[in-house]
């Protein structure tokens, strides 16, 4: 199997100029951190360690200090040596992984879109007076299966995420990459303060999800895309491998040989894709899934067969199920019970706190009231 390392080409880019600075503050930055670019030059981040009791359902424990603190003294150490997820705040948990853990991380976050996000599983049952009306007449009552939400609010999105991304970089081998997938709303705030932390000399792609599916509004363009920011631990010598990732059909075959027609094109940084089908085996019913078809490429091309891959917005666990398929270990965390009973069942893999013991039904009253802090 071949396999290639890659070298990031060209100038590194200028840091932003003053004048190109000078917006106003929500069309910059929401915090500190991110206003340090007007400077120039980049400051290293400081931050206060904080220690506070967290329940997080199994048990009680002391949380783990401040993320980005280089004083702080971890209770303890996860080893990573089987498929795990864990149930608690990926803030809690991902200090306690020793440093170059990951080959991938893949996070796909809460957006910050300001609404409750649900999604509701429904059946429909035979009923003359029933509220859907289907084929030839007949009619159907619907009945509430199963409801699963989340609020995705956020009084300083970007204050919640920089920690999380030094913790990223930190787990990162120097071959990895960091995929981050947002939508339009914060991306261009996103990228700003992956510059920082990461180095602009290590962002490698902008990679385009663009879909048709959902409402369509008359007063703009319809938003129909995500995007997902990629950045590599090192400019040299990161890992990437697109000869693994299932090419795709020539949009005008007519124009190639038939040789290269049958061989398909090679997958760019604009991926047409669909959403996960809402009658298909794929769903799981836990709000705004993404589809495997996505996270498999990034799986392929990012990694190597028994690497570890790590996902800590964890959600239905798509990463999980992308990497059992491809042959990669992995590591899955997320704060929402809900979540962890999905990713259990999706996965067949017991679920862990954050302090190693494994996770049961006993603690998911007192989760779930955390959960709702967490976030």
């Amino acid at each position: 199997m071949h396999h290639r390392c890659g070298r990031l080409r060209g100038p590194v880019p200028r840091p932003p100029s003053r004048r190109a600075l000078s917006l106003p503050r929500r069309a910059l930055c929401e915090r500190a951190s991110v206003s340090r670019l007007l400077s120039g030059f980049l400051v290293p981040s400081t931050f206060r360690a904080v220690e506070v009791p967290v329940e997080i359902g199994c048990h009680h424990l002391e949380a783990v200090p401040g993320l980005t603190d280089p004083g702080r003294k971890l209770a303890a150490v996860l080893p990573v040596t089987e498929d795990a997820i864990y149930f608690g705040d990926n803030a809690e948990i991902l200090p306690t992984f020793p440093d170059g853990t990951f080959q991938l991380i893949y996070v796909d976050p809460p957006f910050n879109t300001g609404k409750n996000q649900t999604r509701l599983t429904l059946a429909t049952v035979p009923d003359e007076v029933g509220d859907r009306t289907g084929f030839q007449g007949r009619r159907y009552r619907t009945e509430l299966l199963h409801k699963s939400s989340y609020r995705d609010a956020f009084d300083d999105y970007l204050a919640f995420l920089e920690p999380r991304f030094h913790e990223a970089r930190r787990l990162l081998t120097p071959s990895g990459t960091f995929y981050f997938h947002i939508d339009y709303r914060e991306s261009h705030y996103c990228k700003l303060l992956l510059d920082e932390v990461f180095g602009r000399e290590c962002f490698l792609n902008e990679v385009i999800w663009a879909y048709d599916y959902g409402a369509k509004t008359r007063r703009r363009w319809p938003p129909k895309h995500d995007t997902i920011l990629v950045y590599v631990k090192e400019p040299e010598g990161y890992h990437f491998d697109d000869s693994e990732v299932e090419r795709i059909p020539y949009m005008a075959p007519g124009l190639v040989t038939a040789e290269k027609a049958a061989q398909g094109k090679r997958v760019t940084d604009t991926w047409v894709h669909t959403i996960v089908p809402t009658n298909g085996k794929e769903k799981t019913g836990y709000p705004n899934q993404k589809p495997l078809g996505i996270v498999r490429r990034i799986v392929q091309a990012s990694s190597r067969p028994g690497d570890w891959c790590l996902d800590f917005f964890a959600g239905s666990g798509t990463l999980g199920a992308a990497a059992a398929q491809l042959g990669r270990r992995y590591v899955l965390i997320d704060s929402n019970p809900e979540a962890i009973r999905v990713m259990r069942d999706r996965l067949g893999v017991p679920a862990l706190c954050a302090d190693g013991r494994r996770w049961t039904s006993e603690g998911e009253h007192t989760a779930g009231q955390v959960a709702g802090r967490l976030f």
